[in-house]
């Protein structure tokens, strides 16, 4: 049977609610309030890790929470709903997608990675409709599924669309046995067309690259870059004139005009080789920094005693989330996150000046992502779709999953989760409020 690619939904607006969280499974949320086109940039750390699930927010002491693996231990296994989402992928996703899933799963066979394909691939089908032409999608991952899901993501965005793949050094060393030392996570950067919109982030010289090319020092002290004063000629005469008794070399001309030359001088922005060939001086102190690479050294990774952990196994720091943000959006952009988790990237939108999009499928998510924004932005205005809005919907919610309940019900008095404390329904510890005291 050959795929139809004619699936399309119909919504009740041209866009959707921005500044906002959205509960439920992310493949829903999005076919049912995320119209085409309308998203300049999706960023999404989705999970993969069978023996530790995303969500698991806060870390205990000898265990993680039984009741936050409960919600998560099945997600990313085959089972009769990976295999119903299987079947419409072949069916009815794009060719090209659905040739790959079908030869994938021929290859893989009916286990974890394949089950971790399958939803993905469904989802960034998503997410590719729902970006604008001008869109960029960053997705994040560590080596174990980045080649998987590259070619997946190929697939659906095209090989000519792929931009980068960014390596982030997330600690300094790590001591595996038989092995090197795993230190790095991989992020896929694609675009859906080829003229994304891309504004330059400039990061700060290292020192080891101010110490190796602002080698020289002026009379006051200053250090400076020795830079080339000619160009490629290209058959053209008018930069071939004599300066100080040389020519420029074979094929070459000056980069500047003897006007220029001569103000540069006497600025004493010229610098003369022992050979007395003239090159010109970038001072260290004009250099803002230099272009971001596709290597990413400079941004710490979270540590205990940074002022923004959470205690999120695998939080993101927001200078990494920052510089995404400033290169593939700009102010008033819509910035969508589908596995927001503690909401690094939703946070990151709205100190840009970003509007956003958060999407999980806890409450528990959504009850920390609440707190850290209203901690963060004082007086911020958002809206939460999905919670319960009435008795009714609170009652509901506890007969479909009384974790989800307990998670919801504490983000209403604002009190922090913890974990399950093994002592019966109900004569446990469910979550902690923390009150200042006042001895003025």
């Amino acid at each position: 049977m050959e795929p139809d690619s004619t699936v399309t939904y119909r919504f009740d607006r041209d866009a959707p609610v921005t500044n906002a969280l959205y509960y439920g499974d992310n493949l829903e949320i999005l076919r049912k309030y995320i119209p085409d086109s309308c998203i300049d940039l999706v960023y999404l750390d989705p999970p993969f890790n069978s023996q530790r699930s995303y969500n698991i927010l806060y870390k205990e002491s000898d265990h993680w929470s039984e009741a936050q693996v409960k919600a998560f231990e099945d997600t990313w296994h085959w089972t009769e709903a990976t295999e119903k989402t299987y079947l419409e992928l072949v069916q009815k996703s794009p060719i090209k997608v659905a040739q790959l899933i079908d030869a994938l799963h021929k290859t893989i066979g009916e286990n974890d990675v394949m089950a971790y394909l399958v939803m993905m691939a469904i989802r960034l089908v998503e997410l590719h409709r729902v970006l604008k032409d001008t869109g960029s999608l960053y997705l994040h991952c560590d080596p174990t599924m980045s080649h998987y899901i590259k070619v997946v993501l190929d697939q659906i965005f095209e090989p000519a669309n792929f931009r980068n793949e960014i390596v982030w050094k997330r600690t300094s060393a790590h001591n595996d046995p038989k092995r090197f030392g795993r230190i790095h996570d991989i992020i896929l950067f694609y675009s859906k067309s080829d003229s994304p919109l891309w504004n330059n982030v400039i990061v700060p010289y290292d020192d080891k690259y101010v110490d190796t090319y602002y080698r020289y020092t002026d009379d006051s002290g200053k250090k400076f870059l020795s830079r080339d004063l000619t160009a490629p000629s290209h058959g053209s005469n008018s930069g071939k004139f004599e300066w100080r008794g040389k020519f420029p070399p074979s094929g070459r001309m000056w980069a500047y005009t003897k006007e220029n030359m001569e103000r540069l001088e006497a600025e004493e922005r010229i610098f003369y080789t022992r050979e007395g060939y003239p090159r010109l001086k970038q001072y260290l102190k004009d250099m803002s920094g230099m272009t971001a690479q596709s290597i990413w050294a400079d941004v710490l990774n979270i540590r205990s005693w940074h002022k923004e952990d959470l205690g999120y196994e695998t939080q993101k720091p927001l200078a990494l989330l920052e510089r995404i943000v400033q290169a593939s959006s700009n102010e008033g952009d819509v910035v969508l996150d589908p596995f927001c988790g503690c909401g690094t990237a939703v946070v990151a939108a709205q100190k840009l000046n970003r509007k956003w999009i958060g999407i999980d499928v806890t409450h528990l998510a959504i009850a920390v992502m609440k707190k850290r924004m209203e901690d963060s932005f004082s007086g911020i205005k958002y809206e939460v779709i999905g919670e319960p809005k009435d008795e009714e919907g609170a009652k509901a919610l506890a007969r479909q999953d009384r974790y989800q309940f307990q998670w919801w019900a504490l983000s209403l008095v604002k009190a922090q989760p913890v974990g399950e404390q093994k002592k019966g329904a109900d004569k446990g510890i469910d979550g902690i409020i923390r009150f200042m005291d006042d001895h003025g």
